[in-house]
C-alpha cells in the first residue's frame, strides 16, 4: 500500500508529457477514409511533380492513326479524337490542378485572413467597412463570382488563379473575423495591450496563431473545392484552354463521345471526384484531431 501511495505522489509531481505530434497522428490516422485521402493526395502530388516519369506518352503529341482507340495494354484509357493518350493527359492535368489549387488557395487565404483579422481586432468603423464589403461579395456564390471575374479577365492559368482567389476569399475573411472577435477578449490579449505591445505585434504574434487551427481545416477542405471550381471553369470554356492540359477541359473534350467512348469524360471526371473527396476527408481528419470536442466522433 505505501508503494502505491508513493507511486501516485511521484505521478502527481512529475506527470508524463504528452507527445502532441504522436497524439495528433494517432487520432488523424485512426479513420480508414482519412488514410485513403492521404494516399490519394500523395499520388496527386507525385503525378504533379514528375508527370514526365509516369506518363507513357507525350500528352500533346497527335497520332491520327490512333484516333479514338479503346482501352488496351498500349493505351490504358484509350485515346481521344486526335490520337492523344488519355492516361498521359490525365497525369499531366494533375500538375495544373495542383498549381491552380495551391496558388489560388494562397491568394484567397492570405487576403481573407488579413481582412478578417483586421476587422475583428479593431472593430468599429473598420469592422463595418471591411465586413460590408465581404457581405457584398458573399451575396454571390463563390463559383458564380469566380465565373464572372474569369469572364471579365479572360482565359489562361493566371486569370483563373486570380478569379478563384477572389471568389474564395470571402469565406476565409468571415471565419477569421469570427475567430478574432472571440480571441481578442482573452486575458493574454488584454495583458499584451497593458504592457504596451503594438497592434501589429498583438495581431500577428498573439491573435493570429491562436486563430489559425480552424483556418488549417478550412484551407484543407477548400483546396478540393478550388480544384473543382477550376475544372468547372475549364469545362465551360472560359478557364484553362489548350495547349495547357486541365481536367475540366478533358471532360469537355470527351463530352461529344460520351455514348461511344465514355472514358474520355469519365476518366478525368473520376480523377476530379477522387481528389475533392480526398481533400474533404483529410480536412475532416485534421478537424477531428485538432478539436478535442470532436475527437473520435467523426
Amino acid at each position: 500500500m505505501p508503494d502505491v501511495v508513493q507511486y501516485d505522489q511521484k505521478f502527481l509531481e512529475n506527470p508524463p508529457r504528452i507527445n502532441e505530434l504522436r497524439r495528433f497522428l494517432r487520432v488523424f490516422l485512426n479513420r480508414p477514409l482519412v488514410v485513403f485521402g492521404v494516399l490519394v493526395i500523395l499520388l496527386l502530388f507525385i503525378c504533379a511533380a514528375f508527370p514526365q516519369w509516369i506518363a507513357p506518352y507525350d500528352p500533346v503529341k497527335q497520332d491520327l492513326r490512333s484516333v479514338l482507340l479503346q482501352p488496351s495494354s498500349e493505351h490504358l484509357l484509350g485515346t481521344d479524337g486526335l490520337g492523344r493518350d488519355l492516361f498521359s493527359r490525365i497525369i499531366y492535368g494533375a500538375r495544373t490542378a495542383v498549381i491552380v489549387g495551391i496558388i489560388a488557395l494562397g491568394i484567397a487565404a492570405v487576403i481573407g485572413m488579413v481582412l478578417g483579422l483586421t476587422a475583428g481586432y479593431f472593430g468599429g468603423i473598420t469592422f463595418t467597412i471591411i465586413m460590408r464589403f465581404i457581405d457584398a461579395l458573399m451575396a454571390f456564390p463563390p463559383f458564380i463570382l469566380a465565373l464572372t471575374i474569369a469572364a471579365l479577365l479572360g482565359s489562361g492559368v493566371k486569370m483563373v488563379i486570380i478569379a478563384l482567389g477572389v471568389g474564395m476569399m470571402p469565406g476565409y475573411a468571415r471565419v477569421m473575423c469570427g475567430q478574432s472577435l472571440s480571441i481578442r477578449e482573452n486575458d493574454y490579449i488584454l495583458a499584451a495591450k497593458s504592457l504596451g505591445a503594438s497592434n501589429r505585434r498583438i495581431m500577428f504574434r498573439h491573435l493570429l496563431p491562436n486563430a489559425f487551427p480552424p483556418m488549417i481545416v478550412l484551407m484543407t477542405m477548400m483546396i478540393g473545392m478550388t480544384i473543382l471550381a477550376e475544372a468547372g471553369l475549364s469545362f465551360l470554356g472560359i478557364g484553362i484552354k489548350e495547349p495547357t492540359i486541365a481536367w475540366g477541359s478533358l471532360v469537355n473534350d470527351g463530352y461529344k463521345y460520351l455514348l461511344t467512348h465514355p472514358l474520355l469524360s469519365t476518366g478525368p471526371g473520376v480523377a476530379i471526384i477522387l481528389v475533392v473527396f480526398a481533400f474533404n476527408m483529410v480536412g475532416d481528419g485534421i478537424r477531428d484531431a485538432i478539436d478535442p470536442r470532436l475527437r473520435g466522433l467523426l
